[in-house]
């Protein structure tokens, strides 16, 4: 498991029905491609976030699958459009098998 991996989500509290809002979407994770070697000569493995999931009230939003070549710290910012208030969940799957999660709400104003 990679250390400090923390998720972070923007979502804004209420939103009018129909309105399109801005999510954003920023995971702290050192990403090592498996392409590099470390001090001793050898490959560091690869360890990244292979894949980032988005959904709102059960249905899927974004469902992102990232490779080696992807930076450091990834930051995701996209549009939904938001009919009912409900509730978003943020996903992020990890090569060594972790799974990072936030949830956050949103209503209607």
């Amino acid at each position: 498991m990679a250390s400090d991996v923390k998720p972070r989500v923007k979502v804004p509290k209420s939103a009018a029905a129909g309105e399109i809002v801005t999510l954003k979407t920023l995971i702290s994770h050192p990403m090592e491609s498996g392409q590099r070697k470390g001090g001793d000569g050898n490959l560091v493995p690869r360890s990244i976030i292979n894949r980032f999931v988005c959904d709102y009230n059960g249905a899927n939003v974004i469902d992102v699958k990232m490779e080696p070549a992807i930076s450091t710290n990834p930051y995701f910012e996209f549009d939904v459009k938001i009919e009912t208030a409900g509730e978003f969940a943020f996903t992020w799957y990890d090569d060594d098998g972790s799974v990072y999660e936030e949830k956050k709400s949103i209503s209607l104003s």
